[in-house]
């Protein structure tokens, strides 16, 4: 089985289905990342922290170009410590994919679906904060819809905590769950090769808020740690 990770930024992947990538590479399944922005530039700083400032000068930029790289390079050993080893970093600018039309991340979409030919392709809540989230989620929509050239047989998203659970009033309102008791060590350790982008408890991108997530789908679902999902559409041929 083929499975696409459609993701907007290095460390959504793992926040949103690290335990469940780890289980799809267990069980020999073909998995692909695909990282839309960088996941850097919206904060307009060069020490990873944000700015309460929009216009930078060369000099950050530059600066900023460099940590993309380096995060680029975590995103790389995250995924190693998964089992998977096909990822592909695309350019779409960061918090700011409002500013492509849906069309040009559809088609984006398309044909990395027509070359990969996923069976199963994850992606971002549209109950999310991030504008960057809920474009890929309406491209991503648009790019699998059944009536095109592939059909993926389904279409599945994931919540990224510090981001889906801040979209209110409405939620993420997960139906499907999935045991990663045995993979919890290995996301949080994946989790903790983004030097940069993991945060002291009780911030939500925390090995310990990581760990309080998973129990809290654990008990909504009956197993010791989980990861939640919504089935957004599934094609079945046969019951």
């Amino acid at each position: 089985m083929k499975v696409l990770v459609i993701a907007a930024h290095p460390d959504d992947e793992v926040l949103g289905m690290g335990g469940t990538i780890t289980k799809y590479v267990k069980n020999g399944d073909s998995v692909k990342i695909i990282i839309m922005a960088t996941g850097v530039f919206s904060r307009r700083s060069s020490n990873n922290m944000n700015a309460n400032v929009y216009e930078v000068d060369d000099s950050i930029l530059e600066k900023m170009s460099k940590q993309v790289q380096n995060l680029q390079k975590d995103a790389i050993k995250a995924s190693k410590i998964m089992g998977v080893k096909d990822i592909e970093f695309l350019d779409f600018p960061d918090n700011e994919m409002d500013k492509k039309s849906n069309l040009e991340i559809t088609k984006k979409i398309e044909s990395i679906i027509l070359e990969f030919k996923p069976d199963i392709v994850f992606t971002h809540s549209q109950h999310d904060v991030n504008i960057d989230h809920r474009m890929i989620y309406d491209a991503t929509i648009t790019a699998t819809r059944p009536f095109s050239k592939f059909k993926v047989k389904e279409v599945i998203s994931f919540e990224v905590p510090s981001s889906t659970e801040w979209y209110f009033p409405s939620k993420f309102s997960p139906n499907m769950f999935i045991d990663i008791n045995k993979e919890l060590t290995t996301k949080i350790k994946a989790l903790s090769a983004y030097k940069t982008e993991i945060n002291d408890f009780p911030h939500p991108r925390s090995v310990e808020g990581i760990e309080v997530i998973a129990k809290h789908w654990g008990t909504v679902s009956g197993f010791n740690a989980a990861e939640a999902f919504c089935i957004v559409r599934q094609l079945k041929k046969n019951i």
